[in-house]
């Protein structure tokens, strides 16, 4: 249990994947057409990974955030710049400013006069204003009617229709709702017609969308085609995606053998942050002592703390040669530690002697809020340097302990 409060803000980022969680802050960079073939890759997996934060977002009626992160999306005015505008637009209406909505669906004309989105974009501008010839639209919302009441009535008369809904004109709306309607249904031709889904890069929004419902009905057909998609795509955001359908699984051998074998860094850091999420502890753990390098090292120190994996941080700061790598697991000890955090790092301390170790424990005790832990330390540390990084730590802090330590400095 925490018993001090930390009385300055302390800042700590660590990546989640989940639609609420899923922060991420853009830098307006260049089109990936005018750099080289290995930044552009960087470039377009960015902006796969704001689009699909965003659209996770407005799937969770989360509009404000949602609206935030496809204006980041848009300013890198890459691949993705015509969906975002259209699915802000769908945003800002839910949020309740229509204006706004018809506005962006405007900009989207103006700025891609040739875009694959403008038919849905004059079905939303129909439906918003109100007026004109209102045939897509009833036709669209007859089509979810007819698919409800199949599904309810007769299943498999309903799938052939959806089949066909996939691969027709249909606006994304319908699309994504037969999408759903198929994910729900357990029939080999709805998981086949899913498959295909997930398999054709054409629709890259439906794509993604029926990898994360293959996941979510993982089954040993809907695995063994989320390691096919994987190994075989060239695109680092439909990767990505199937990362998300392992996550759903709860596949973490697969995911254990994309951080051994992946050759592209940044996929196999996603694929140790998947696993801390999926709480494979020992995995990390393995992956930890075959490591050879510090960023690999500290990216698995990160993921331990995500999996809650205390053990796995007390070996790592007591087996660590490098001093950084070992200073990374102690903070993170107190990051993520648990109830019993401050007693480790506090044998910590006491086992090493150098500055740099105990500097490092200080810190953590101090992220931990430890302040009881922190006043023993300060009073029997005889090392005029390292007592002053303790008190200087207690004084941003607030506890009984650490007040009535200070009134006896006072007191001298």
């Amino acid at each position: 249990m925490k018993n001090a409060r930390i009385l300055i803000p302390i800042i700590i980022t660590c990546t989640f994947l989940s639609s609420s969680a899923a922060r991420i802050v853009a830098q307006e960079v260049p089109s990936a057409s005018l750099i080289d073939p290995q930044a552009a890759e960087k470039v377009n997996a960015h902006e796969d990974e704001l689009y699909s934060a965003a659209k996770s977002a407005l799937d969770n009626d989360e509009y404000d955030n949602a609206i935030r992160q496809f204006d980041e999306v848009i300013k890198i005015r890459g691949r993705r710049a015509e969906g975002a505008l259209y699915w802000k637009a769908n945003a800002l209406n839910q949020a309740g400013n229509k204006a706004q909505a018809l506005a962006t669906l405007g900009d989207l004309r103006r700025s891609y006069p040739k875009s694959n989105w403008l038919r849905d974009a004059a079905a939303r501008e129909q439906e918003w204003r109100g007026g004109g010839n209102p045939d897509n639209i009833s036709d669209d919302e007859l089509k979810l009617l007819a698919l409800r009441s199949l599904m309810n009535s007769d299943p498999d008369k309903a799938l052939p229709s959806l089949e066909k809904m996939l691969q027709g004109n249909n606006s994304a709306q319908v699309k994504e709702r037969a999408m759903f309607v198929l994910a729900q249904s357990n029939s080999d031709k709805a998981q086949q017609i899913l498959l295909a889904a997930a398999r054709n890069n054409a629709q890259p929004d439906l794509q993604k969308r029926a990898i994360r419902y293959l996941g979510m009905n993982g089954n040993g057909r809907n695995l063994s085609a989320l390691k096919e998609i994987y190994n075989s795509a060239t695109d680092a955001g439909v990767k990505k995606t199937v990362f998300q359908g392992w996550l759903m699984a709860g596949d973490k051998e697969d995911v254990l053998a994309v951080a051994r074998t992946e050759k592209n860094p940044d996929l196999r850091k996603e694929a140790i942050r998947y696993l801390g999420m999926l709480g494979g502890r020992s995995e990390l753990r393995q992956l930890y002592k075959e490591a050879t390098d510090a960023d690999a090292k500290e990216n698995l120190l990160q993921a331990m703390g995500m999996a809650g994996d205390a053990q796995g941080l007390n070996e790592a700061a007591a087996a660590e040669k490098d001093p950084n790598v070992r200073a990374h697991a102690i903070r993170d000890i107190g990051r993520f530690g648990g109830e019993d955090a401050a007693a480790t790092l506090v044998k910590i301390y006491n086992a090493n002697s150098d500055f740099e170790t105990r500097k490092a424990v200080v810190n953590a005790l101090f992220l931990h809020g430890a302040g009881k832990e922190m006043v023993a330390l300060a009073r029997k540390e005889t090392d005029p340097q390292m007592k002053r990084e303790i008190i200087q730590k207690m004084s941003m802090m607030s506890s009984p302990e650490i007040t009535e330590y200070m009134i006896e400095i006072l007191n001298k």
